[in-house]
């Protein structure tokens, strides 16, 4: 078994989208190659409903895929092809924007006005640039959930893990995506497959995430329940680990615990000329794209 290196911890950046939405971002509009063959991840997450109410209305997407993963709250969508519905706490859509949809996403907070959620786009090959749209939505109580004797709660978005597999299949980047909570001071390997990028989100508490070019034991400064913890290298809120190659991530939670994303995809290796929700191949592809949209041919008819 081999560690993945960490190759880049970074804080997610404040940004506005839609019509206000206050939104942290991961990453996205950089480098489309470094998490191949993800391209964008947003945590849009607040307490105040002017920061949200607006929501993200009518708007076009071609040549990616979209997984909302909601966490408190709701979100009211609708689209150009008649599906409407609504995602609750707990709850999964992913979209296949593929030949091209125009769709709305209308956020809504609980009873106390919380709000929070996560949009993360996986890009499509060219084969697969100009497939047939569809929604796989996914209720809560349908994602499968694994307790470890040690406390660590694994919520199986997508793929499979510990003998359980996640309701969205079908997916161009076949994703594994886990929403991983661990008790204070717990430390744990988890095993990706090596031809998978990967990359893990902290949106809970804090957690130091080993990295193979430094030696076992090094920075040890605390102990937590028992274990050493690398207080110098927890992550905590809104951070975002970007890993090299390897089979395995070992992680630490810190005195608070943790709770964090841990996602992976088989990378697509394609050029990618990419505008706003448009992403495609090549730059005449896109320019066709925007043509489409123009003259009003942009939604395709089935076949």
């Amino acid at each position: 078994m081999s560690l993945r290196p960490t190759l880049e911890t970074r804080r997610a950046t404040p940004t506005m989208e839609g019509a206000g939405v206050h939104l942290h971002r991961a990453f996205g509009f950089r480098d489309p190659s470094e998490l191949d063959p993800f391209l964008l991840f947003d945590d849009f997450r607040n307490e105040d409903p002017s920061k949200y109410s607006k929501g993200f209305p009518w708007h076009p997407h071609r040549g990616i895929e979209t997984i909302t993963y909601v966490l408190s709250g709701s979100v009211d969508h609708g689209d150009s092809l008649g599906n409407a519905g609504t995602l609750g706490a707990g709850d999964v859509q992913w979209m296949t924007a593929g030949s091209g949809i125009l769709h709305q996403e209308m956020p809504k907070g609980n009873e106390t006005g919380q709000m929070h959620g996560f949009q993360l786009w996986g890009n499509l090959p060219s084969s697969l640039k100009m497939t047939a749209p569809r929604y796989q939505d996914v209720r809560g109580t349908e994602i499968p959930e694994v307790i470890d004797d040690d406390g660590t709660v694994v919520r199986v978005v997508v793929g499979s893990f510990w003998g359980r597999t996640g309701p969205v299949d079908g997916i161009a980047a076949d994703p594994q995506y886990l929403d991983i909570s661990m008790p204070p001071g717990v430390r744990k390997t988890f095993p990706i497959d090596t031809y998978r990028r990967a990359f893990a989100y902290v949106f809970e508490g804090e957690a130091a995430f080993a990295d193979a070019s430094r030696p076992a034991g090094v920075l040890l400064e605390k102990e937590v329940a028992g274990q050493e913890v690398n207080i110098r290298d927890m992550s905590g809120d809104r951070t975002l680990i970007r890993f090299g190659s390897g089979d395995e991530v070992t992680v630490q939670a810190g005195e608070r615990g943790a709770r964090f994303l841990l996602v992976s995809g088989a990378p697509i290796a394609e050029p990618v000329a990419w505008h706003g929700p448009i992403v495609m191949n090549t730059q005449e592809e896109l320019r066709q794209a925007m043509a489409d949209l123009r003259n009003g041919t942009f939604i395709q008819p089935a076949h």
